[in-house]
């Protein structure tokens, strides 16, 4: 409810700014509303007393229907779209069914792929599962089976969704652990090798053998 559909004898009042006005009759409210050209809006109808805001409704309403159509756009809108088969297909019906398969998962949309058994064929529902398990070879590059072949009735179905890309690795990998840089200790120095030196032999002064 808006300005004078609103009957209430009294409400809480907000400032477009969000601010608590405090409560007050309804008419004040509409005369501060008219001061500042804006809108009276119910926004809590089931509180005591009910809660009004004061704002543009016209841009509020405008801006509202924006949002809507931001997220319509941005959302994808998955639908199912069905391929039938047989328990006799021939090679050539097998290709288009699975290229038209192709093009559905490819646009994002599921597959119902189904088989209709006639007369003594129900007899025979391992042939329908041979057929699926061929199909789904025929496309598993873009699809995974969200649920097998099963038998409902007369019909066998099969549920393929589009397969979801590849995600990249979020993380590099962790480089090599190198060992910290930390100031040289001499005690780490390898001991230099002294040579020691030896002095020579010195000659003995008319040194004669002993008897």
């Amino acid at each position: 409810m808006i300005n004078e559909e609103i009957r209430d004898r009294e409400v809480r009042v907000i400032a477009p700014n969000g601010d608590q006005l405090g409560v007050m009759t309804s008419r004040r409210a509409l005369d501060l509303a008219e001061e500042q050209s804006l809108d009276l809006v119910k926004i809590v109808a089931n509180a005591h007393p009910p809660v009004c805001k004061l704002m543009d409704y016209d841009k509020y309403r405008f801006e509202t229907a924006k949002r809507e159509r931001e997220i319509r756009k941005n959302q994808k809108i998955v639908t199912l779209k069905e391929v039938q088969l047989s328990a006799t297909i021939e090679e050539a019906d097998v290709q288009v069914k699975a290229k038209a398969a192709l093009k559905f998962l490819q646009d994002g949309d599921k597959v119902k792929v189904s088989i209709r058994f006639r007369g003594r064929q129900i007899t025979h529902a391992e042939i329908g599962v041979k057929v699926m398990n061929d199909f789904m070879d025929r496309v598993k590059e873009f699809a995974v089976m969200e649920r097998r072949p099963l038998l409902e009735g007369r019909h066998m179905i099969m549920i393929l969704s589009p397969k979801e890309p590849a995600k990249e690795a979020s993380a590099a990998k962790a480089p090599l652990r190198t060992q910290s840089a930390r100031p040289a200790l001499a005690s780490d120095a390898k001991p230099e090798s002294r040579k020691q030196a030896v002095p020579a032999a010195r000659p003995i002064p008319n040194a004669t053998p002993r008897p």
